[in-house]
């Protein structure tokens, strides 16, 4: 599934009212890997900062507090991934005014913009364009067929949502790719498909087609040495774990990268419900992986965003040592420490 949304060359990010690291994670993920093409950043709140001391993210980019601040565009990205998925229902006049100046909107929510008659036939008048990232009719079931055996497909997994197993994929694809390697990055969420123009939305297919849809993906681009594919959810979320184990089983990895949040303890989005121990995850993975094809587990991705530079050091240090698998943190340290993993199992796998 190809988008495109990775024409547009001057995009406002929309955030208005939501610029927070948990809400604007999409907007925060562009701003660090397309920020040439990123213009402004919408937030009536903060106008007159920039992107960095905002989102900590986008360097200068400017905040704005409105469209009239921005002589050209040609798209606005809703930057944010809020619970439910639905609009900020605030943000129709932005959304209308940008559409009156015929840029695209595209929007990775799960309230679609393309249902909505009023946006709509304003586009049509205005001849700009509506994308719904999530927006899809996949419906392929799964044929359990085998990839080529010299592309190394690596996933990653994660304790929970919103930890960074993105950032992971993306860092390891460009950690390859600058060490000489033939390496892809395949997106599964909005965020991904927006930066890489190519992916597949899983948490929005139909249930009993997300594990097809991923093969799909995955067969079409297995020329590649290796896949970097992008993990969604978590196999212990009491929401989310259908989504991770779909993707799994599409995709079929030979490895895996555990992420994880230094310090977090409850499951996002339920306040009363611990996180499930490492341990029994990482085994839970581990198995459900190898039952699509045989896996394991090859390093660990530790966000330290919480703790100062010592802490972070102690972390990562502590979860090599817990693990027994080489780990860091990909946002402070590099992802070094993975790739060198990725190559050594791609030795393993083309050797065996």
């Amino acid at each position: 599934m190809h988008s495109p949304c990775s024409q547009h060359r001057r995009i406002v990010l929309l955030t208005d009212g939501h610029s927070t690291p948990f809400l604007a994670k999409t907007a925060i993920s562009l701003l660090r890997y397309r920020t040439a093409d990123i213009v402004a950043v919408l937030d009536r709140q903060a106008a007159g900062q920039t992107a960095d001391q905002l989102l900590r993210a986008g360097g200068e980019i400017p905040v704005v507090d409105s469209l009239q601040s921005v002589p050209e565009f040609d798209a606005i990205y809703v930057g944010i991934a809020p619970p439910g998925g639905k609009m900020p229902p605030q943000w129709r006049s932005v959304l209308m005014e940008a559409i009156d100046r015929r840029a695209a909107v595209v929007s990775g929510l799960h309230d679609f913009i393309t249902d909505d008659p009023e946006l709509v036939g304003r586009a049509e008048r205005a001849g700009s364009a509506l994308i719904d990232i999530r927006k899809n009719s996949l419906k392929t079931i799964a044929s359990g067929q085998a990839f080529r055996p010299e592309c190394l497909r690596i996933q990653s997994v994660g304790q929970d949502c919103t930890i960074g197993k993105m950032v992971c994929t993306l860092e390891l694809q460009r950690g390859l790719a600058a060490a000489g390697y033939d390496a892809a990055f395949l997106a599964t969420g909005q965020t991904g498909i927006m930066i890489s123009g190519r992916g597949v939305p899983v948490d929005c297919v139909v249930s009993d087609f997300v594990n097809g849809a991923v093969e799909q993906l995955v067969a079409a681009h297995q020329q590649h040495d290796f896949l970097l594919i992008e993990g969604q959810g978590s196999i212990a979320h009491p929401a989310y774990s259908a989504v991770t184990l779909g993707l799994m089983h599409g995709a079929a990895p030979q490895g895996l990268v555990y992420c994880y949040e230094a310090g977090r303890t409850m499951v996002k989005g339920f306040s009363d419900y611990p996180i499930v121990d490492h341990a029994v995850q990482i085994q839970a993975y581990r198995v459900a992986a190898s039952l699509r094809h045989p896996c394991d587990i090859i390093g660990v991705a530790v966000n330290t965003r919480n703790l100062a530079p010592a802490a972070a050091r102690a972390e990562v240090d502590w979860a090599e040592q817990q693990f027994g698998l080489p780990a860091c943190d990909v946002y402070r340290d590099g992802a070094d420490k993975l790739v060198q993993a990725c190559v050594q199992l791609r030795q393993h796998w083309v050797t065996t």
